[in-house]
């Protein structure tokens, strides 16, 4: 675990952002008094495919979480023809 005082951090950030990639965690401290912590994203590998694809512009994530119960409780084929076209619209993103 390494500890910095705030005006350390700020002129070494990309120093003590390396540490953290590297699985460590930072103490920022406020005059030698402790005020936060600077943790890992402790992520899937799903997760971290998913964070390189979406850097890489080649996946963009989803703007509203799923709702699965409507979905599967709308009965099949009888999706109105405007929100079909709505919806394959959306899907296409910003291409």
């Amino acid at each position: 675990m390494k500890t910095v005082n705030i005006g350390e951090l700020r002129n070494q950030l990309s120093a003590y952002l390396q540490y953290v990639r590297n699985g460590e965690e930072v103490v920022v401290r406020d005059r030698s008094v402790p005020v936060a912590r600077i943790l890992p994203v402790a992520g899937t590998l799903a997760e971290e495919e998913e964070a390189a694809l979406v850097a890489s512009g080649a996946m963009k994530l989803p703007e509203h979480k799923m709702d699965w119960e409507r979905f599967f409780s709308e009965p099949a084929g009888k999706v109105p023809r405007e929100v079909a076209i709505q919806a394959a619209l959306e899907s296409r993103g910003d291409r």
